[in-house]
């Protein structure tokens, strides 16, 4: 099966310059989990999370509406084609722990995204296309094991100090 057969194609997004108040609008009206950050020209420069804008948050103790996307999305991101296999999508997602890969066409722009929980959705379809249900929840295993946080970042340790 290949990515682009079960990919979502209707990506909300924003730009680095997005202040995470309105990411968050675009999260919450769009019942999403995820943006990936676009450049003007429209190619993929950043992913950002709920979970990134949260923790973000905590550890500034700041207004959403005064930081920018660019300061907290992830790089680099790990990207997909449509034309890849659902099997090399899954890896990827189990080697850097991530549940949602980002779908880029040929031309460097954002064709889609590749979530587990399409592929967990359309599970017996998948598994009649050769991914098998052992694969989903290996995949799944790989991504929810625990592993040693990061030290946190000097700016962090600073912000969580003046909380």
């Amino acid at each position: 099966m290949k990515v682009q057969d079960i990919m979502t194609r209707d990506v909300k997004f924003c730009g680095p310059d997005t202040n995470l108040a309105e990411a968050t609008e675009i999260l919450w009206h769009n019942n999403c989990g995820t943006l990936p950050v676009l450049n003007s020209g429209g190619e993929l420069i950043g992913f950002v999370t709920d979970r990134d804008m949260c923790i973000a948050l905590g550890t500034r103790n700041c207004r959403a509406s005064d930081v920018a996307v660019r300061e907290v999305a992830t790089k680099p991101v790990f990207t997909c084609g449509p034309n890849d296999d659902v099997h090399g999508a899954l890896k990827t997602m189990r080697q850097h722990q991530v549940r949602r890969v980002p779908v880029v066409g040929e031309d460097g722009k954002l064709a889609g995204i590749l979530c587990l929980d399409e592929i967990v959705l359309q599970a017996e379809k998948a598994t009649a296309a050769g991914i098998s249900y052992e694969d989903v929840v290996n995949t799944m295993k790989a991504i929810c094991e625990h592993r040693a946080a990061e030290e946190p970042k000097p700016a962090t340790m600073a912000a969580a100090v003046a909380l």
